[in-house]
């Protein structure tokens, strides 16, 4: 082993640049290996920090800047629940690097757990050449994360998006987020599509809060909830004696508006009848209210929602085409969350938070299992069944672990999960081909960049088939 260490410093030696970098390694366990760890680490470049307890590693997070932090996970993973919802909230750039004995590899509680927290992971007994790659690659992606932290914290658009709870780092709510933001520099009208509790009205509201508009109102109307007797004085209002009834003048929820955006949430439900005097508003910019013959200017920007499909209901003469291509000018498509992978990781852990502080209750976290069952599940009802399972489990459940139990989970439909090689091999191309990008193909900064040789980087680049000079 001391030959394989010595041959890896030498490699870690190469290059530009000396940089020692901090790591912290946390075990619980009596039968430590933190020498073992210190004395193979420090042989490339890292500067090893021993903690034993989660109130150790917050004091050593706070005091060093460290990128990686290492994880003893033998009989641990019940230890580490609360420390990592509490560490990864504080700290989302940190990546963790877990060591595992082979024997836990197939168990679907350690995957789950691996696949929710953890960037990369080793075996046991360590591997020097193994743990250099891997620590090597958590780092390069924290420095990535540091980079992306610094953009998006000078966004006020993302920082919305995040305190509506439009959270998450899958691919598809990047473009939502990327598509949200364009759009709420214009007064084009929006069409909002998706299943429902996917956040449609979160979306439509970030759109107003961001907007030239944002301090004038939101107007949200549900047209599905209208009666079809009611549907022209709730929109457009109606004068006094109108009708049996009106006992006072009213003013509509479209006058109501004026100035700032109206939401007309689930349109594909609003009568056939009614949509001719919403695109007659949409058109000349006027309305009328009921009972009256004078035309009242009205300036809004129209945000529309649903969960039908408009292309079949044009189709099906249930909507009026000449609507539809009115309100579809710009389109976002909300995802159902059984399409958003980790994100129900992310906005569970984001939730259980904010409404532990609503509700005034003793802050929870989810244990390991709960966290492979919420991965497992196929959300029917999407975000707002999330929120709806989250809020429950936090009032009836008296254990500061949250269990699946608790979330109402008593049988999983769940798709096979990786084998830790899998996750591992995905891992590292993942790390090469952004290193191969970044670099634009320049296999020695590449190489550099993780950490590795000229050589160990041509090597990884045939394993994987990636074309490289």
């Amino acid at each position: 082993m001391d030959d394989a260490i010595a041959r890896t410093g030498k490699r870690a030696s190469q290059g530009k640049t000396l940089e020692r970098r901090q790591l912290i390694y946390l075990s619980f366990r009596k039968d430590d290996i933190g020498e073992d760890v210190a004395r193979i680490a420090s042989s490339f470049m890292w500067d090893v920090t021993l903690v034993h307890d989660c109130d150790q590693l917050q004091r050593a997070l706070k005091h060093a800047p460290v990128k990686v932090v290492l994880a003893d996970l033998r009989d641990a993973v019940s230890k580490l629940g609360a420390c990592l919802v509490q560490t990864t909230h504080k700290y989302p750039n940190v990546q963790w690097v877990g060591l595992v004995e082979p024997q836990a590899a197939d168990s679907p509680t350690y995957a789950a757990f691996l696949h929710s927290y953890f960037f990369d992971f080793c075996f046991l007994p360590l591997e020097p050449l193994r743990l250099f790659f891997s620590l090597g690659h958590a780092w390069t992606m924290a420095r990535v994360a540091d980079i992306h932290a610094d953009t998006v914290s000078v966004d006020a658009g993302t920082a919305g998006i995040n305190e509506q709870g439009l959270i998450g780092s899958s691919p598809i709510m990047k473009t939502v987020r990327a598509h949200l933001k364009r759009y709420a520099r214009n007064d084009l009208p929006v069409l909002i599509t998706g299943p429902t509790g996917t956040g449609k009205e979160m979306a439509a509201r970030y759109l107003h809060e961001h907007s030239d508009r944002h301090d004038r109102p939101f107007i949200a109307v549900n047209c599905g909830a209208l009666t079809p007797s009611l549907v022209q004085s709730e929109l457009f209002g109606h004068e006094k004696g109108a009708f049996t009834g009106a006992h006072q003048r009213k003013i509509g929820r479209v006058e109501a508006a004026d100035g700032g955006t109206l939401m007309l949430d689930e349109i594909g439900d609003l009568p056939l009848e009614t949509q001719v005097s919403l695109l007659r508003f949409l058109q000349e910019g006027v309305i009328e209210r009921v009972g009256s013959d004078r035309s009242i200017p009205v300036n809004v920007r129209i945000v529309a929602a649903t969960h039908v499909d408009l292309e079949q209901s044009v189709a099906e003469g249930r909507f009026r085409e000449d609507l539809y291509f009115r309100l579809n000018v710009l389109r976002l498509v909300m995802p159902p969350l059984a399409e958003r992978g980790t994100d129900v990781v992310e906005l569970a852990q984001h939730f259980i938070h904010r409404f532990a502080d609503e509700l005034g209750l003793e802050h929870k976290v989810l244990c390991p299992a709960a966290l492979a069952a919420l991965s497992a599940y196929t959300w029917p009802g999407n975000v707002r069944e999330l929120m709806n399972r989250l809020k429950r489990a936090i009032v009836h459940s008296d254990r500061q672990a949250i269990g699946p139990a608790d979330l109402e989970f008593t049988t999983l439909v769940s798709e096979p999960l990786p084998s830790l090689a899998q996750a591992r091999n995905e891992a590292e191309l993942q790390a090469l081909s952004r290193a191969l990008v970044t670099t634009n193909s320049n296999v020695t900064e590449a190489a550099e960049m993780l950490g590795i040789s000229r050589v160990s980087m041509h090597r990884l680049i045939n394993k994987h088939g990636l074309s490289a000079p």
